[in-house]
């Protein structure tokens, strides 16, 4: 979704066109997310950094994208 469309979206009156946009934005988060975790990790952050970065514990980072990282 373009930005023009989430902004169009999220100032519409009508409910389900607002809610599209938020799960838009969760989706994109989510992948930003990803990619950069495994970007830092790449690069040798630790869980703990990442976690840091991110403002949540290392045990929660872990768990999210351990397995998928390694």
């Amino acid at each position: 979704m373009s930005d023009e469309l989430m902004t169009a979206a999220a100032s519409a009156a009508e409910p389900a066109e607002g809610l599209r946009a938020v799960r838009a934005l969760r989706a994109l988060a989510d992948r930003l997310e990803a990619l950069h975790v495994e970007r830092a990790r790449r690069l040798g952050w630790s869980w703990q950094q990442v976690a840091d970065a991110l403002g949540v514990s290392r045990q929660a980072v872990h768990k999210k994208y351990g397995k998928r990282l390694g």
